[in-house]
């Protein structure tokens, strides 16, 4: 009899492991996490935002470019663009909710305080809104080719759907960089140029509101009061010729101080001495007038252009007046010069320090109006001092300027 051999232990088939060659293998399995779940909710989303966005784009675009012949054509397509940037900003959010793309909201756009043909033409010509209707121009047909391939996908090809849902999502975040993400340098450099205009608008209204005052306080107030006291003295030169001559003599020095009133605020528009003689000469005539003895120091090469020599002059008159009045120093200094093209300026006091650029104070004036003409302005004033102003000023050559201006 023939023992039967020992058995040995019992093998167990792994799961999913075929038995033998013959048995088929096992259907792959793919992971399907959050992210690709949101990437093929966007791609379903696709078709129905594009014809949503399609149909809009299409229809304020084309009654507002066929009325355009008409009152309202125009304003129509600008509304019409406005809308582009309301549907560009719900893009932004759903690729921010299903693709993880983060990108910069853009440059608002600038309503204008000049009127409504100001407005309407900033508006026709933004950027944004006509990228933005590009975006949704393209994304009919993709959006089309985007569903059919992720439906088909999901009922019929199921293991591949996440690498066709990756690499068409992919396409989508190209797109919504490409068309809905604000190319940063060009429009950073157009936003900060709007903003300077703004704050240099502001500025010119603030000083001719200032001349107005000057005006009709000042010098005007004085010589209504000297018209007056001139046809008084006329009343009185037959009957009294001594109290006329006295009110003569005093209209006189009336004249006088009408007169010094003018200077002064001539001198604060555009002073005569800096467009006949140049920076030094100004420079030096300011410095004369600070309550602190000043030591003027002027090395340029040659003389900028008008605009820039007038900030550099109006800059360093109202920092050598914040000396006189906050500073309590004995000795200031007063430094221009070149470097490349850059025009730089530094004055200095030895004063009790703490001056600070902060919102409403007169420096931080100056560096908004230094920031319009694409300047810098660096305060260091520790407690106790001394202080520093640093100006930075972009040279522009004067004789460039008026060649420019004989070319044009």
């Amino acid at each position: 009899m023939n023992a039967s051999p020992h058995p040995g232990p019992s093998v167990r088939p792994l799961p999913d492991t075929p038995t033998s060659v013959t048995d088929p293998l096992p259907p792959p399995r793919f992971a399907f996490d959050a992210v690709t779940w949101k990437e093929i909710a966007n791609l379903l989303l696709n078709l129905p935002v594009a014809i949503g966005g399609f149909v809009y784009v299409v229809t304020v675009l084309a009654i507002g470019a066929g009325l355009s012949v008409t009152v309202v054509g125009l304003p129509l397509l600008a509304f019409g663009l406005i809308g582009c940037r309301l549907l560009g900003a719900m893009e932004r959010a759903r690729a921010r909710e299903f693709l993880g793309v983060h990108v910069d909201e853009p440059r608002p756009l600038r309503m204008s305080t000049l009127g409504f043909l100001p407005w309407l033409w900033a508006t026709l010509k933004d950027p944004v809104a006509w990228r933005h209707a590009l975006y949704f121009g393209c994304r009919l047909p993709w959006g089309i080719v985007t569903f059919a391939i992720t439906l088909t996908s999901l009922f019929v090809a199921w293991p591949v759907l996440p690498f066709v849902a990756r690499g068409m999502s992919t396409v989508d975040r190209a797109m919504v960089r490409g068309l809905l993400q604000p190319s940063s340098e060009l429009e950073q450099r157009i936003a900060e140029l709007e903003s300077d205009r703004g704050v240099v608008v502001d500025t010119a209204a603030a000083d001719l509101r200032r001349i107005e005052r000057d005006l009709h306080d000042g010098a005007q107030a004085r010589l209504v009061a000297l018209a007056m006291d001139l046809g008084l003295a006329k009343e009185k030169l037959l009957e009294d010729p001594e109290a006329a001559a006295q009110m003569v003599g005093e209209a006189h020095g009336e004249v006088k101080i009408a007169l010094q009133e003018l200077r002064d605020l001539a001198r604060g528009i555009h002073p005569a001495i800096l467009t006949d003689r140049g920076l030094d000469a100004a420079l030096s005539s300011v410095a004369s007038r600070c309550t602190v003895p000043v030591t003027v120091t002027v090395d340029l090469p040659a003389r900028p252009a008008e605009a820039i020599e007038g900030i550099a002059y109006f800059t360093v008159s109202e920092l050598l007046q914040n000396v006189s009045k906050h500073s309590g120093a004995r000795h200031a200094s007063v430094d221009l010069w070149r470097t490349e093209d850059r025009l730089m300026i530094q004055v200095r006091d030895d004063g009790r320090g703490g001056a600070d650029v902060s919102g409403g104070s007169g420096l931080a004036g100056l560096a908004e109006r230094l920031g319009s003409v694409d300047g810098l302005f660096v305060v260091s004033s520790p407690v106790g001092g001394p202080t520093a102003v640093t100006a930075e000023l972009p040279w522009r050559d004067r004789e460039f300027r008026k060649a420019g201006q004989v070319r044009s």
